[in-house]
């Protein structure tokens, strides 16, 4: 390569920005191979000018390199002979030389083609075996001029098509060759193809490449004028000057790709935070429609406590008005009988009737909240973020944050919510009953409601029956005491009604709050991530902005390598 003090300010430039451009892409996540890209794109620098060869297996590559060179140095056949990657350059003969690629193999050969350049044999582009094609795309970043070589007899298929299309996202420069031109008898034929071929490519390159139709076969035979054509082509490309622009040139194409690629990512991943925000606003709404449903449910299940206490309560009506009648007052002067008959006549399974709505209620609260985290994490786990974020950190981190945001949250109200809502429902509605009947304490849990009501209310309601005496009862004292048993009954199943609802509403509404926050606390790492992604990424798009610009002033300074200067 020409080194005039021009090109070494060029080449320092060029390394800087390359550098910036590795450290750049090192801490925005990208994935390990666009790393390693800028990495190969600061190696280039420092290779042979790298003249590559691409083509379909069946296109005669080998052939044409040997024509090429002039020298049979490679094995030629009809199957893909080549599985590695030939690098051929300007020295002793000798062994084929391994190198830190398994794939790479280098050839020296004391051939002046090959001075001051590399030529490079690759495998087929067709996926016939796909390992030869992985290994060509791999190879095509480090290219600073393609030869790219079709057949006469198939021009232009599907997968040359595609492979151009990539070196044009690499902004390779390319040649195409049109191989075993021999097979096209008349110069329509040649120019049909040449069109087709012209065509095909201007489509996927956005220019027009020059197209050379040549004879490897007719060259190894004598010589062919297309060879001629081409050589004298190449020999004006491969000049001082023109070779530096090259040379200079395709790093910088490899490094515009690899930004390029980093801002697609860098829009994709804003793309994804602007619909994880979205979703998060998604989730609030789920939150606010779940409560809803969770105090429709509330209503229901108070509304079976109110029926079991209305049962009693017209059982205990009707017991009061039965028992306090003159034919029972041997019965009323013996406050034990009374209360047993209470028991059970009016009282009855009504304290397992409330335990068992009560352990319902706290079962479906549960269940409901559950089913609530389940949709909420399967809601977030079908949020997957465009493939552009594959294998980058940003996607990484997201995904861990979304597995991790309804896992300890579901633990936490299958193992802990049930327990303390029960012990604390219970423990409340004895506290409750205390102050409704007078009770002394007693243990907690939702089994306690049941001994609780069952000791209480027969204990309560019997009172307005102790006392009586066969002498003290006068006509109107009986009918007296009903009205006062029956006003007394009325006021007590009241207020036991209001406790139990205010007691069942206050621990709801507890615990959805301490659900809300639970859920906010696993939501909030989610949030921090988007808030410091959005952050990152603002940066980020500055950072890229200034390395485009320091890219695109040096490719054009690079383009004008060699040009007269204005005076």
């Amino acid at each position: 390569m020409l080194v005039t003090e021009q090109v070494q300010t060029l080449l320092t430039r060029e390394r800087g920005l390359l550098a910036d451009l590795q450290a750049f892409l090192s801490a925005q996540g990208a994935p390990d191979e666009a790393v390693a890209g800028t990495r190969q794109a600061l190696a280039n620098l420092d290779e042979s000018f790298l003249l590559v060869v691409v083509g379909e297996f069946n296109a005669g590559k080998s052939s044409f390199v040997n024509a090429l060179l002039g020298e049979a140095v490679l094995p030629e056949g009809v199957t893909p002979t080549t599985d590695r990657i030939y690098v051929l350059i300007h020295g002793v003969r000798g062994q084929p030389e391994a190198t830190a690629d398994p794939f790479v193999v280098r050839l020296r050969l004391p051939l002046t083609a090959l001075d001051g350049v590399a030529l490079v044999d690759t495998p087929g582009t067709n996926a016939i075996i796909r390992q030869h094609q992985a290994l060509t795309e791999g190879f095509l970043p480090r290219a600073d001029l393609l030869l790219f070589l079709t057949s006469a007899d198939r021009p232009f298929t599907e997968s040359e098509r595609l492979f151009l299309s990539l070196a044009a996202r690499w902004g390779r420069s390319v040649v195409m060759v049109v191989n075993k031109a021999d097979l096209l008898e008349t110069p329509a034929q040649r120019e049909e193809v040449r069109s087709f071929v012209e065509a095909g490519a201007r489509a996927e390159l956005n220019l027009t490449p020059p197209v050379y139709l040549v004879s490897a076969r007719g060259e190894q035979r004598g010589g062919d004028a297309g060879f001629r054509e081409l050589r004298a082509a190449l020999q004006a490309r491969l000049g001082e000057v023109e070779r530096t622009r090259l040379k200079l040139g395709s790093p910088l194409s490899a490094a515009a790709e690899l930004l390029a690629g980093e801002e697609r990512r860098a829009s994709a991943s804003r793309e994804t935070l602007k619909a994880d925000l979205d979703t998060l606003s998604s989730l609030e709404a789920q939150r606010l429609r779940h409560g809803e449903t969770m105090q429709g449910e509330l209503d229901g299940q108070l509304n079976r406590v109110g029926r079991l206490l209305g049962e009693f309560e017209a059982r205990a009506d009707k017991f009061i008005d039965g028992a306090l009648r003159f034919g029972n007052i041997r019965q009323l002067i013996n406050p034990r009988s009374v209360e047993t008959h209470f028991r059970e006549q009016a009282v009855g399974d009504l304290p397992q009737a409330i335990e068992r709505q009560f352990a319902t209620m706290i079962d479906r609260f549960v269940e409901a909240n559950l089913h609530f985290w389940e949709d909420v994490q399967a809601f977030l786990i079908r949020r997957q973020p465009n493939q552009e974020i594959a294998r980058t950190r940003f996607s990484y981190d997201r995904h861990a944050l979304i597995e991790g945001i309804a896992g300890s949250a579901s633990r936490h109200i299958a193992e802990v919510t049930e327990s303390q809502l029960t012990r604390q429902l219970a423990a409340d509605t004895e506290e409750a009953m205390k102050g409704v009947v007078g009770l002394g304490a007693g243990g907690v849990g939702v089994g306690v409601i049941g001994a609780v009501l069952g000791a209480t209310l027969a204990a309560d309601f019997t009172f307005i029956f102790s006392g009586l005496a066969l002498g003290s009862l006068g006509l109107l004292i009986l009918p007296a005491k009903r009205l006062q048993a029956l006003r007394q009954l009325r006021l007590k199943v009241a207020e036991l009604r209001t406790s139990l609802e205010s007691i069942v509403r206050r621990e709801y509404e507890r615990e959805q709050e301490r659900a809300d926050a639970r859920l906010r606390d696993a939501m909030s790492p989610f949030t921090r991530f988007i808030e410091g992604e959005q952050e990152r990424l603002k940066g980020a798009g500055e950072q890229a902005a200034s390395l485009r610009a320091e890219l695109d002033g040096l490719k054009a300074q690079v383009a004008a390598l060699g040009q007269a200067q204005p005076r």
